[in-house]
């Protein structure tokens, strides 16, 4: 999984009104009904609840149930790409999730579920701008987006964000004031640094940032306003988190 880095960081608004209002590109990713069924019953019944001990999670009630929402996850295993859905999908809220991918992550078997999951490319070097017409297209039609703000997977404590993900929300929410594109912190954390079969899982989701009170006309403060904000939410949740482990034993953490 990845995260964007492109756009402009000057204050003028003209590259984010021409993504926006451009003429759509045509769908580059999409959702196989029969696999979406096959893979969320898989995985919250069998694979996720077999191979770890327990999964405990917090903050369900602040996740939106409908509108445009950015998931911005921690991403410390190639596990959290399975645990965000099972926290915040279809299995919970009844929406499907988008991902945005490293385009070295798309090939072979691999690729082919990822497509057919939501899952869409980007080059993370040379983004292209039908990319990032599609991220704001799934935006504009009131879908779930993951982007992991960290990049790629960092060990240990939360690692700086970039800012390609507040730069993408403001993007969709400037060129539509009325849309209410949202960000949704979800700190995930894990009982051993490298998960193995057994391992406890904590995710502790917080609440929504609203895109919409960071639209003051500069992109590169209103983006620096938000990521800083965005950043100070992920670091209380793990502050949060390590105050529960702490004082309570790491199974007996409630769902919300």
């Amino acid at each position: 999984m990845m995260e964007l880095h492109s756009f402009s960081d000057t204050c003028d608004l003209t590259p984010v009104n021409q993504i926006a209002e451009s003429k759509p590109v045509p769908t580059t990713s999409h959702i196989s009904p029969w696999l979406r069924i096959l893979s969320y019953f898989l995985g919250r019944n069998f694979l996720l609840p077999l191979f770890f001990g327990h999964i405990q999670i917090t903050g369900q009630r602040n996740i939106p149930l409908d509108g445009p929402v950015i998931i911005a996850p921690t991403h410390r295993s190639r596990w959290d790409a399975l645990l965000v859905p099972y926290a915040t999908g279809r299995g919970v809220t009844e929406r499907d999730l988008r991902f945005m991918v490293t385009s070295d992550e798309c090939h072979g078997l691999q690729g082919w579920f990822i497509r057919r999951l939501g899952g869409f490319s980007v080059d993370t070097k040379r983004p292209a701008v039908t990319s990032l017409r599609h991220a704001v297209d799934i935006l504009r039609s009131g879908e779930m987006l993951v982007i992991f703000p960290e990049g790629g997977i960092r060990k240990g404590k939360l690692h700086p964000l970039k800012p390609g993900i507040a730069r993408l929300a403001l993007n969709a929410q400037s060129a539509h004031p009325g849309l209410g594109v949202k960000i949704l912190p979800v700190s995930i954390t894990y009982s051993d640094i490298n998960p193995t079969w057994g391992t406890d899982v904590n995710i502790h989701i917080g609440e929504p940032i609203k895109v919409c009170d960071y639209t003051n006309g500069c992109v590169k403060q209103d983006a620096k306003h938000l990521m800083s904000d965005l950043t100070h939410s992920l670091q209380n949740l793990a502050h949060q988190e390590l105050e529960i482990s702490t004082h309570t034993p790491f199974a007996e953490i409630p769902n919300s």
